[in-house]
């Protein structure tokens, strides 16, 4: 096939770009790309594909200030406008598929969240994600193209980004800690596993949620990606010294990098049910414990 991939030099978008070398690819970012443009803001003029693959996007950040907010919405909302946009002034593709995340559920505590589950996000990030999912699935009915949307909670791979970017760099530099024994569990994916199935999600359409199955806890992950830095594993500090750190925070603001919705986020599992794509696209993941490679 023809296949279009956006934020195609980005972390995913390149892991992508490794699954598809039987296909004729046209990339599409605001840098060293066939198609060189910021989508947020312009309209790109699109070449006649057959599959759309939307991984551009502004991803979840550590530090929450305006600028960021207002970033979430016009990358992640008015660029896909302006992708749907220059697809509607090209020859319409028979499949679309959009990279979207577990953030659209707002949640930030539970177990086994699967797609049922209401779209109940209040961070900017979530909400970004909902109104692109929402214009994607109505453009995609308005024109006959089949859609699929993949959620995505962590994704772990060489030069991860992001959260468990940060992870990596705090256990790299020494100075991060596991809380009450770092036993909350988490649902993560690895980039290469995402690749692989989004061709065949796209001939069958619908809402995933993607996860390797086995959601590690934090000091799970920490002890394997300890291992590869030759560290040693990461020391926990108990809950209570944390939680009087926290409600410092919570009065001082940023001076102090951990406040009472931080702590609860440490400590509190959230983990998605991916037993639709399991069952529908046959969806067979590599454990990330096992296959997770820093560099």
């Amino acid at each position: 096939m023809k296949v279009l991939v956006t934020g195609a030099t980005g972390f995913l978008g390149n892991a992508i770009i490794n699954e598809l070398q039987d296909h004729e690819i046209y990339t599409l970012a605001r840098k060293k790309a066939a198609i060189t443009i910021d989508l947020k803001e312009r309209v790109p003029i699109v070449p006649n594909v057959d599959l759309v693959i939307h991984a551009a996007g502004k991803a979840h950040t550590l530090a929450l200030n305006k600028f960021n907010i207002n970033e979430y919405y016009r990358v992640n909302v008015e660029g896909t406008i302006n992708l749907l946009k220059g697809l509607q002034n090209s020859v319409i593709p028979k499949y679309f598929v959009f990279i979207s995340s577990v953030a659209v559920y707002g949640k930030e505590e539970g177990t086994q969240i699967d797609e049922k589950f209401p779209l109940d996000a209040k961070s900017p990030y979530g909400l970004s994600k909902i109104k692109a999912e929402e214009l994607i699935t109505a453009w995609c009915e308005a024109n006959n193209v089949l859609c699929t949307i993949l959620r995505l909670p962590l994704v772990a791979g060489p030069n991860t980004p992001g959260n468990l970017g940060a992870m990596i760099e705090g256990i790299k530099k020494g100075y991060y800690f596991n809380i009450d024994n770092g036993l909350a569990k988490k649902s993560i994916v690895l980039a290469e596993d995402v690749a692989k199935i989004v061709v065949k999600a796209s001939q069958i359409g619908g809402t995933y949620n993607l996860t390797d199955g086995n959601h590690p806890s934090f000091k799970e992950l920490s002890v394997v990606i300890s291992s590869q830095l030759c560290k040693r594993p990461p020391l926990s500090i108990p809950y209570a010294i944390v939680k009087v750190l926290a409600l410092i925070g919570d009065v001082l603001g940023g001076i102090i990098p951990i406040n009472s919705n931080k702590l609860n986020k440490l400590t509190s599992s959230l983990t998605f049910n991916d037993n639709k794509a399991r069952e529908l696209l046959k969806w067979r993941p590599s454990p990330v414990l096992k296959n997770f490679r820093i560099e």
